[in-house]
């Protein structure tokens, strides 16, 4: 029997580390090829490298933001790999957490422009380059949305508005793209990754890896019912795979999968500034 993305061709934006890479993985484990775009060439090189099959990944240095560097990015997946099924747009910054109190008119500004330029932008502009070639392959979108695209506190208001309007995003882009082109969204809970902040705030380099190794040792694991679950990027990655499938999905489309560990049913028991990761900022 074959795997589920068996002779699929997809793009993957942020693909150099977290969510992004652990998704190329799989797909490739499920018999895809990849692109993978990232800013970060030294990442992009590893993730070839390290491939359990590197004929079927490449990599493409390109920002987000740059909307040629993305026509560019599907060009040469097309002519590399002679089509493009899945689109994946993933590539994100987070807030850490900055309530509107701790940020001046000046602060608060340049990070709106900078989150939303790499959170909601991207992910529009990233659609725009590869929609041609998604309605020739009758392919499908699948968008990394959050906790923080339907619920409060998995964020600062900027992170927050950021995921609920890509929920959004991806609902429209779903009926516009209809019926030719699906479109979804993984919406993930708290992951131990390299997501970085915004170097408006001068976080650019900071990860959230540090957050999640200070918490583990500090303090225990947040009262979420899968909490397990919802940490390591490779965990969610089934979700992606089953969007992604046309025998398995093949009928859904503007549909948001909370792979969250269970926040829904449990809510969040800390407001901003509680014991949660933005605590100790």
């Amino acid at each position: 029997m074959s795997s589920w993305l068996e002779g699929d061709v997809a793009l993957v934006t942020g693909g150099g580390s977290g969510i992004g890479r652990a998704v190329a993985e799989r797909f490739v484990a499920e018999g895809a090829s990849v692109t993978v775009v990232d800013r970060d060439a030294p990442r992009l090189r590893a993730v070839v490298e390290e491939s359990v099959d590197p004929t079927r990944m490449l990599a493409v240095e390109a920002d987000v933001r740059d909307s040629q560097a993305l026509h560019r990015a599907v060009a040469d997946t097309v002519d590399r790999f002679g089509k493009l099924d899945t689109l994946v747009t993933n590539a994100g910054l987070w807030d850490y957490q900055r309530p509107v109190t701790r940020l001046d008119g000046v602060q608060l500004g340049n990070l709106f422009d900078e989150l939303f330029a790499v959170n909601v932008k991207g992910y529009l502009l990233a659609v725009e380059a590869a929609w041609r070639e998604l309605v020739r392959t009758r392919g499908n979108v699948v968008m990394t949305l959050s906790n923080a695209s339907t619920y409060v506190a998995g964020g600062g208001p900027v992170y927050t508005a950021s995921k609920h309007a890509c929920l959004g995003l991806m609902k429209q882009l779903a009926y516009e793209l209809a019926p030719r082109v699906r479109v979804n969204g993984v919406a993930v809970g708290g992951m131990n990754t390299d997501l970085r902040g915004p170097a408006s705030l001068g976080m650019a380099e900071r990860s959230i890896a540090a957050s999640f190794a200070k918490r583990t040792a500090d303090t225990p694991p947040p009262p979420i019912p899968l909490h397990d679950s919802s940490t390591d990027p490779r965990d969610v990655t089934g979700s992606y795979v089953l969007l992604a499938s046309r025998r398995q999905a093949g009928t859904i489309t503007g549909h948001a999968i909370a792979a969250d560990g269970g926040i829904g049913v449990r809510g969040f028991a800390t407001a901003a500034g509680g014991d949660d990761l933005g605590a100790q900022l």
